[in-house]
């Protein structure tokens, strides 16, 4: 058995227990019920938006918000629909900044873990979007971490975790995270295509994680809008940091493409920029940084201008088209 399967068996554990507490059809009407708060709050800033460009009262927005819901902030999530794939679509590769105590691999990692400060120092230092690990057993992580930061921080949250039931991303919806993770390797190609829409449901984002050219072609087959390419192997947890660079090119242009894992210095998001990798995910290296904002400084270093970044995502995206072509062609060979 490999971590990962011990991961995902663990996971389904956690499921069950859960489901103890509170069914699957209660945690999804609580789901449901939060995304159809976070639609309503969405309409109601556009109307009281409207109403302040028409009115000569320049607190009509904030009066409008505070009479529907007597707070500022939404219901739930305050981010609104599929903000975490919105924060990463900019002109240069975003950043995702990981909270995380522990890995498999590694053990503990910050016997200090102040969750929330570090979540505010990472959208201080203008981080797109987070990254909290919630899996308890290896990476020491806690549904609580996600729900407490995603309450103190404006910046998308995705729920990282292995998921391997509906369950788990209703749950994700209810603890205020705006993504989920799905692994390829976890799930059958028609579970991972349910598994999207019932994320597009909520309004939730999808990261779709992959670790070859195989699991890359599932994901777009089964509609994911977002891959992620780990450079990690979670079977035997070694690390190739050149994995995404390799498979940046069988992702669709259309697709946004997340290098996760492995990150450690200017230089290796210089070569993911060159990749045309819209953004990355970065764990260790930051959390092993007394100065996590002068880290991130560090990492961004090697910036692009608009048009550079422009120049090099059509670059990939014509690579992209090849090699796609190619793939297919290899598979028709095989089934031939």
């Amino acid at each position: 058995m490999t971590i990962l399967d011990e991961l995902a068996a663990h996971a389904r554990l956690r499921v069950e227990k859960a489901k103890e507490r509170v069914s699957l059809e209660q945690m999804r009407e609580l789901a449901l019920r939060t995304a159809e708060e976070e639609t309503a709050y969405e309409k109601s800033i556009v109307t009281s938006d409207e109403t302040a460009a028409a009115s000569s009262d320049a607190n009509a927005s904030v009066s409008v918000t505070r009479t529907a819901y007597g707070k500022d902030t939404a219901p739930g999530n305050p981010h609104g629909r599929f903000a975490f794939e919105k924060a990463l679509s900019g002109p240069d590769i975003a950043f995702i900044c990981e909270v995380k105590k522990a890995s498999p691999s590694k053990g503990v990692i910050a016997e200090s873990f102040p969750y929330v400060e570090i979540a505010r120092e990472y959208e201080k230092a203008g981080a797109e979007c987070i990254s909290v690990l919630t899996e308890p057993k290896w990476f020491l992580g806690s549904n609580d971490y996600l729900r407490e930061i995603t309450k103190q921080v404006k910046t998308p949250c995705i729920r990282k975790d292995f998921t391997v039931d509906e369950y788990m991303i209703y749950e994700a919806k209810t603890l205020g995270a705006s993504a989920v993770l799905l692994i390829v390797s976890l799930l059958e190609e028609r579970t991972l295509e349910r598994y999207i829409r019932i994320s597009d449901s909520l309004g939730m984002s999808a990261l779709v994680e992959a670790h070859d050219g195989e699991e890359i072609m599932t994901a777009v087959s089964a509609g994911a809008r977002m891959i992620g390419v780990n450079n990690r192997n979670l079977k035997d947890f070694t690390v190739d940091v050149g994995n995404s660079g390799r498979l940046r090119s069988l992702v669709p242009e259309g697709i946004l493409f997340v290098a996760e894992s492995g990150i450690r210095s200017a230089e290796d998001v210089r070569a993911l920029r060159e990749a045309g990798a819209d953004a990355c995910l970065v764990g260790e290296t930051l959390m092993r940084a007394d100065d996590k904002a002068g880290m991130l400084r560090e990492l961004r270093d090697h910036q692009n201008s608009g048009m550079e970044r422009v120049l090099i995502r059509a670059a990939a995206g014509n690579e992209s088209s090849a090699a796609q072509q190619g793939m297919i062609t290899q598979q028709r060979s095989g089934r031939e």
